[in-house]
């Protein structure tokens, strides 16, 4: 499923997030993600989600690009599927092979990534902006680090947590 990402002022597109949906009749229709990712966490196979969703991800944005939609296309990515020692490469290959340009490709990385092991992490976040892959922090504000800790890392958009804003405006 693909949110798009609209600017407020023009209407304009200006991306879309590419989200993962599960539908079971079994399941009674749509199957709430906050189900089926912590389950998909736990057992390890969020490392082959994750990789099936970029992958179609990217093979959308090719076909968009292709066809004059010129928006980066988000991807949620997952602690365990980020640690994954070849996970730079499997970024790169995907890209490669649907021949899209890296920056169509915007990597949504969670606050606890950067805590975990901040040398690999800044080694790994690196090599993708290198590569010219867009990286953001999505909810951030849920853990424990600072905007100023973010300075250390090749971060271009920050997304806060909607704890952030629920109440507002009347919630001073």
């Amino acid at each position: 499923y693909f949110q798009p990402k609209v600017n407020m002022r023009t209407g304009a597109v200006v991306g879309a997030e590419a989200l993962i949906r599960w539908r079971d009749a079994e399941f009674g229709g749509d199957v709430s993600p906050a189900r089926f990712i912590p389950v998909a966490e736990a057992s390890g196979l969020i490392i082959a989600i994750g990789d099936w969703v970029m992958a179609e991800a990217v093979r959308q944005a090719a076909i968009w690009v292709e066809r004059g939609l010129r928006v980066p296309v988000a991807i949620n990515v997952s602690a365990l599927q980020f640690q994954q020692p070849v996970f730079v490469d499997r970024v790169a290959n995907v890209l490669a092979a649907h021949g899209l340009e890296p920056h169509w490709l915007e990597l949504e990385l969670t606050e606890s990534i950067l805590v975990h092991d901040a040398d690999d992490t800044l080694t790994r976040l690196n090599a993708l902006h290198r590569l010219g892959v867009r990286l953001s922090i999505d909810d951030f504000g849920t853990g424990y680090s600072s905007l100023s800790y973010l300075k250390r890392f090749p971060i271009g958009k920050v997304k806060i947590d909607r704890s952030f804003i629920s109440g507002l405006p009347a919630e001073e």
